[in-house]
């Protein structure tokens, strides 16, 4: 199976060929936000941290940074920083130097006199990149190129038996086909774990996965909390998940049955194709800026309440296995697989539609938070004070 993408230097291809206004901290958003309104081709991400941090959530803010800017489906970056954040604008864009060879330029808004004449030096800067993104031409590439990540969220009962069981279909399939799958949000493996850890490919894998939710378990203890608190959320319970065991059968149920080949940090890059997952947080919309910052083309994220969530960099396919639902939430959601409760679609038969439609996204189809210019970003903080 192939799709037309763009060719990176990296050797990987991208679906979308965006021209990314990064802002380096919180103090920057908004001026990256009018700069990428102002140039067509040109897209931009909130940051809600990136200064006044611990070392290691600086760390983790430097890897989504950077990891969004290497994204596949970015042709080029113009950095918007403050001026006095932790990790200035020339730093970070030489750290992002150091890993692509795709043009990169910076502004700081206190050296360049405000705002406005930001602004206007950004603009022009975002302006030359989206013409040069223009001459670039699609190119047949092999579905070996796409990293799929794979999230859920606003679950209920009708995910772990519907939807997840389609998506990890689709896993399958195309981890078949030579590409690769990437599940993440480990509290949600919790009382699955066990399960999970079985696809593992070696003992060290399968030890990894078990130690990743002993370990946070641990974490929370230690300052007093129990994830059982939080999980399953509110909203999942009112539609049908009773416990945190049952809601994981579920979510682990979206990777597939293929050999996990790889257990990833949060944010860190694939090293191997196949069957991937990742250590991170349960909220949905941090877990899929770490997916996107690993390197994820295109996401597709499983509802049964119903979400409205997009990335502005990768696009998000949201499918729901609820008619009421999908009904309710229309211009949010873009597959209905509700066939599959209703006994007029087969399982099998969903992931072989679902394939169908990652193939278009991939082509360029846009999917509906996409098409809104929807843009959530969220970093979860390794160190809390609680």
């Amino acid at each position: 199976m192939n799709f037309w993408g763009y060719k990176r230097s990296d050797g990987r291809a991208g679906i979308r060929n965006h021209v990314l206004i990064l802002p380096t901290c919180a103090c920057g958003s908004e001026t990256a936000r009018v700069v990428a309104s102002q140039v067509r081709g040109a897209v931009n991400i909130i940051f809600n941290t990136g200064c006044s941090d611990v070392a290691a959530n600086t760390e983790l803010s430097q890897k989504i940074l950077t990891g969004f800017a290497c994204n596949p489906n970015v042709f080029g970056v113009v950095i918007i920083g403050l001026g006095c954040e932790t990790v200035p604008h020339a730093k970070l864009r030489g750290k992002i130097q150091a890993m692509t060879s795709k043009p990169v330029v910076s502004f700081g808004i206190q050296e360049e006199g405000g705002t406005l004449k930001t602004i206007e030096k950004a603009v022009r800067a975002a302006r030359d990149l989206a013409a040069e993104a223009a001459l670039q031409q699609k190119e047949l590439c092999d579905i070996s190129e796409l990293l799929l990540g794979i999230e859920c969220g606003g679950s209920d009962a009708t995910s772990g038996i519907a939807s997840n069981p389609a998506v990890g279909e689709l896993s399958d399939k195309l981890v078949d086909l030579g590409a690769s799958t990437l599940m993440s949000e480990s509290i949600e493996w919790i009382g699955g774990e066990h399960v999970l850890a079985r696809r593992a490919a070696t003992p060290e894998l399968h030890n990894r996965i078990i130690q990743i939710c002993a370990d946070y378990e641990a974490h929370l203890k230690a300052a007093g909390q129990d994830c059982r608190a939080g999980q399953p959320t509110p909203g999942n319970k009112d539609g049908g998940l009773s416990t945190i065991d049952e809601k994981s059968l579920g979510c682990i149920r979206k990777g597939g049955t293929r050999p996990i080949v790889e257990v990833l940090n949060q944010a860190e890059r694939p090293t191997k194709r196949g069957a991937i997952v990742m250590d991170t947080a349960g909220y949905d919309i941090s877990s899929v800026t770490s997916m996107v910052a690993a390197g994820c083309n295109a996401i597709i994220f499983t509802t049964g309440r119903g979400t409205p969530t997009g990335n502005a960099i990768v696009p998000v396919l949201k499918v729901t296995a609820n008619a009421k639902t999908y009904s309710w939430m229309e211009d949010n959601i873009d597959v209905d697989l509700s066939g599959i409760i209703a006994g007029t679609l087969t399982i099998g038969e969903a992931g072989e539609l679902l394939l169908g439609k990652v193939h278009d996204v991939c082509n360029g189809r846009l999917t509906k938070a996409e098409a809104y210019g929807f843009s959530d970003v969220a970093v979860d903080h390794v160190c809390r004070f609680v």
